[in-house]
């Protein structure tokens, strides 16, 4: 759609720009034709250019219609870009807190594995205890 609509814009201003031609030169030099845009140095004559025609009202609707359209394309396009960059920092930053949180239960429980290695008697079932439940949690919410 935006590939036609910039063809359109384009072929328009081909046909609506006013003609940026000045005088037309044709010089004859040894028996040579040629056409310049400066005065010849030899023997030549100056030849009449027309003047543009005029703009085609229905032409001058169709590409203002097609500038708006473009326009229109655009802002959307502009409106997508800035909801995807937003979306993508959203995703960053929550990658940044999950990364944080596992990072968190992995010293957890690196700590309960040291406490555990520490204790004797009776509290070292309580230490194995907490060392495992701390390892559940780290795999249930980190599974990699």
């Amino acid at each position: 759609m935006m590939r036609a609509c910039f063809f359109v814009l384009v072929l328009a201003f081909l046909l609506y720009r006013p003609a940026l031609a000045g005088s037309i030169y044709k010089c004859l030099d040894s028996g040579r034709v040629s056409y310049s845009d400066r005065p010849c140095a030899g023997a030549g004559a100056t030849l009449a250019v027309p003047d543009a025609p005029p703009p085609d009202p229905a032409l001058q609707e169709r590409l203002e219609r097609n500038r708006a359209t473009l326009a229109g394309i655009e802002k959307a396009k502009l409106a997508q870009a800035t909801r995807e960059e937003r979306d993508l920092e959203r995703a960053q930053r929550a990658a940044l807190a999950e990364r944080k949180r596992c990072d968190k239960l992995r010293l957890q429980r690196q700590w309960a594995d040291e406490d555990l290695a520490r204790q004797r008697g009776d509290a070292k079932e309580t230490a194995r205890l907490k060392a495992k439940r701390q390892a559940e949690s780290l795999a249930l919410e980190c599974p990699a």
